[in-house]
């Protein structure tokens, strides 16, 4: 599998995680709708079927990432 570099996967999470915060403050279609892309996007590049688990796997490939940070991962 293709790894996705640690730069692109930081810009990935910060992008999810700054349209999940404006989604919650005013859920417009085009929020929804780039959400999704980006969420698709990470799972693609994590090799992962859900956002959630992708965000934890993209989290522990980053520079920093400490050992104790897979045990969020289920097996």
């Amino acid at each position: 599998m293709l790894m996705a570099h640690p730069a692109v996967l930081r810009n990935l999470v910060q992008q999810y995680e700054t349209l999940r915060a404006l989604n919650a403050e005013e859920g417009s279609p085009q929020v929804r709708q780039r959400m999704d892309d980006v969420a698709y996007t990470l799972c693609v590049s994590t090799g992962t079927r859900d956002v959630d688990a992708a965000l934890i796997a993209a989290r522990h490939r980053l520079p920093g990432a400490r050992v104790e940070d897979d045990s969020l991962v289920a097996n």
